[in-house]
């Protein structure tokens, strides 16, 4: 099953305004230096509860 890794590290939004809304900081206050990792239902789950308005979009960006 494909995986998506969320860490904090590897996001170019990190430590901006930004994380203030972070879907990840509104589904649960963690330690950010562990990154999460959603499977792919997992990932719909969120689309689906980003699309009806329930949650903040993923605003996870990959740094290069």
């Amino acid at each position: 099953m494909a995986t998506i890794t969320i860490s904090c590290d590897t996001c170019q939004m990190q430590d901006t305004p930004t994380c203030d809304d972070c879907v990840v900081t509104f589904l649960c206050e963690r330690d950010t230096t562990q990154p999460i990792v959603l499977d792919l239902a997992e990932v719909r789950a969120l689309r689906r509860l980003t699309s009806a308005g329930l949650v903040p979009e993923l605003r996870h960006r990959r740094a290069h």
